[in-house]
């Protein structure tokens, strides 16, 4: 071992971290570490990917989005088989089987398999947004969200449908288009047995067991069991009319 190699390393006894950040005083012990952290702050994306032109701000998440488009899935599960493009993904996996969840909210004691979750979990308590449209302004809690928001500002709709053509702005939305092709029905109702396409169609079915009527008038406050019959019922009151005949004009 090199005697700076040694150096470094005696930090992880010490605790020492000598080095850090001018602009929010966050430290270090490795002076890389504190270069990538200071990237948080400058936005600086030195690693481009070649095929798709994404960038990031570490080389080792460039090195994991390359296997998006390689498909190579290097790190594999001993107990299931169930193969990652990720170690760190592979290690979250791994507590599915083993049950251990180490990441504890301090606030209500909830416990995570995964480090990011708890902190994805902790901005429901604090109700930071950190991810702002920089067209509209609006806020997210997650950087996902935000990304799927924006398209509805670019029109982008990466996800098509390769039976039809249909595109779609959100993955999910298209894995249940796909549906209407396969004639899945993953869902069922515990009840009746009745199947179904989308996990909402069941929420909406369950209410003809349970008799529940989750939508109501807050002028007179009848119930609904259906969004669209509280919309349709709100006409009553607001003499709204907002079908007209084209032939008469009448509405």
């Amino acid at each position: 071992m090199q005697s700076c190699e040694l150096t470094v390393h005696m930090r992880t006894h010490t605790g020492e971290k000598p080095f850090s950040c001018k602009t929010c005083g966050k430290c270090f012990s490795v002076s890389g570490n504190l270069t990538v952290h200071m990237r948080t702050h400058t936005g600086e994306k030195p690693f481009s990917c070649k095929t798709c032109g994404k960038c990031f701000s570490i080389s080792g998440h460039l090195t994991g989005h390359m296997r998006t488009h390689t498909g190579e899935k290097p790190f594999s599960c001993k107990t299931c088989g169930k193969c990652f493009s990720i170690s760190g993904h592979l290690t979250g996996h791994m507590r599915t089987h083993t049950g251990e969840k180490p990441f504890s909210c301090k606030t209500c004691g909830k416990c995570f398999s995964i480090s990011g979750h708890l902190t994805h979990h902790m901005r429901t308590h604090t109700g930071e947004k950190p991810f702002p449209c920089k067209t509209c302004g609006k806020c997210f809690m997650y950087s996902g969200d935000l990304t799927r928001h924006m398209r509805t500002h670019t029109g982008k709709k990466p996800f098509s449908c390769k039976t039809c053509g249909k595109c779609f702005r959100v993955s999910s939305s298209l894995t249940g288009h796909m549906r209407t092709h396969t004639g899945e029905k993953p869902y069922s109702c515990k009840t009746c047995g009745k199947c179904f396409m989308q996990s909402g169609d069941l929420t909406v079915h369950m209410r003809t067991h349970t008799g529940e009527k989750p939508f109501s008038c807050q002028t007179c406050g009848k119930c609904f069991m259906h969004s669209g019959d509280l919309t349709v019922h709100m006409r009553t009151h607001t003499g709204e009319k907002p079908f007209s005949c084209k032939t008469c004009g009448k509405c």
